[in-house]
């Protein structure tokens, strides 16, 4: 007896084809490209577009809902939820969020903020309970930042720095935010490092006065210092889009001297005698 085929519902998944749908979708949402309260387009509308089965594309949205970003009901459709929804401190959620070339400002402050309630917390626990392979890690961490040479390996020292700082307070419900705030990190340290206006290197005495405040055991020196460090970073995520503007009309201005320079030339040599 000849064994039926198995329908496309009934084919393996492969979880490469669910993660590349998840995230088109996820970032569209996210960045306001589908919109609160829209419809998703039906099902074989999405497996057309993405060339998947109806399976890879159930599975996508189901993990949307997971994360707040839509409601699923029978005969009602697919639907974007408010952003108040959604699971913001999860990693996919805000990569989402931030995924743009230059980050909304007032986003990036909000990120700030949840930095100021859980790491001065975080660094004054630090200093109470730091093992010494944990003071190692920070103190290694802060070597690099110190050495790094390009953006990568700096950005990659001070996730290291403040990450190291979270394990140290061997709080597991602390831990359990490493993901998002590995995400919130990447994000804020991004804008830091690169670009007009970074700051990076000018907040290094900062973190050095954190790590020897935790290395001492000082909880209260410690939490004063990575407040410092984090008001640094937040007094100059205000006024980043006056530090961009004013680099792009330097460059502009740059660019306008360079082109009308030889043009004078140029008219200069059709006069000369």
């Amino acid at each position: 007896m000849a064994r039926a085929r198995p329908s496309p519902v009934d084919k393996p998944i492969k979880p490469g084809r669910i993660r590349a749908v998840l995230t088109t979708l996820g970032r569209e949402i996210a960045q306001d490209l589908i919109r609160v309260g829209t419809a998703l387009p039906p099902e074989p509308e999405l497996e057309a577009r993405f060339g998947v089965g109806r399976g890879v594309v159930r599975e996508a949205i189901k993990t949307l809902a997971a994360k707040g970003l839509v409601s699923v009901r029978p005969r009602h459709g697919t639907h974007v939820l408010p952003r108040h929804e959604w699971s913001l401190l999860d990693r996919d959620v805000l990569s989402w969020l931030v995924g743009q070339d230059e980050p909304d400002r007032d986003l990036l402050l909000a990120i700030q903020e949840v930095r100021s309630i859980i790491e001065p917390a975080a660094a004054a626990l630090a200093a109470e309970r730091a093992t010494k392979n944990d003071r190692w890690r920070i103190d290694t961490a802060l070597a690099a930042m110190q050495t790094a040479k390009d953006q990568a390996s700096a950005l990659a020292a001070d996730k290291a720095f403040h990450l190291a700082i979270l394990d140290a307070t061997h709080n597991p419900v602390l831990q359990g935010f490493r993901g998002a705030i590995d995400t919130i990190l990447g994000t804020v340290f991004t804008v830091a490092v690169g670009g007009p206006g970074g700051w990076f290197k000018d907040n290094l005495p900062n973190h050095v006065m954190a790590a020897r405040a935790i290395e001492s055991g000082n909880p209260e020196k410690a939490r004063a210092a990575m407040e410092r460090l984090l008001g640094y970073t937040r007094s100059k995520l205000s006024n980043r889009k006056t530090i961009i503007a004013a680099a792009a009309r330097k460059a502009d201005g740059s660019t306008l001297r360079a082109v009308r320079k030889p043009s004078l030339n140029r008219k200069r040599k059709r006069h000369a005698p």
